[in-house]
């Protein structure tokens, strides 16, 4: 029998980066729309998506990206850290259950390659 070489086949992440932020956002308009979350926390993703949208005062357009970018990230995390935990926890169990229902799961076969030399 022939020895198995190890294949040089690289699998990417389908949709991590992707998938995390889409989970996040989700969350974030569940806990917008839970009556338990504080109405005051309820204005930082509101603030954040304002200063999204107002125009940068710096003429440098990396930074104005940079910044954007940083203050949505800064604004979803400082949001779901103010949220009551167990209510962050209930929609995140809700979110995680309707991914794991997917039939995604379904597509993947587990099995060996092997490289054929024509």
């Amino acid at each position: 029998m022939a020895e198995k070489k190890p294949s040089n086949i690289t699998i990417t992440q389908q949709g991590g980066v992707v998938r995390n932020v889409l989970n996040q956002l989700k969350l974030i308009f569940r806990l917008m729309g839970d009556k338990r979350v504080n109405l005051f926390a309820k204005l930082i993703p509101i603030g954040a998506l304002a200063y999204l949208f107002s125009p940068d005062p710096v003429m440098i357009p990396i930074i104005g990206v940079v910044d954007d970018a940083a203050l949505l990230w800064l604004g979803s995390y400082v949001f779901t850290e103010l949220c009551p935990p167990n209510v962050v926890a209930e929609h995140m169990k809700a979110l995680s259950s309707n991914m794991n229902s997917d039939d995604a799961q379904d597509d993947v076969v587990d099995a060996e390659t092997t490289d054929v030399k024509e």
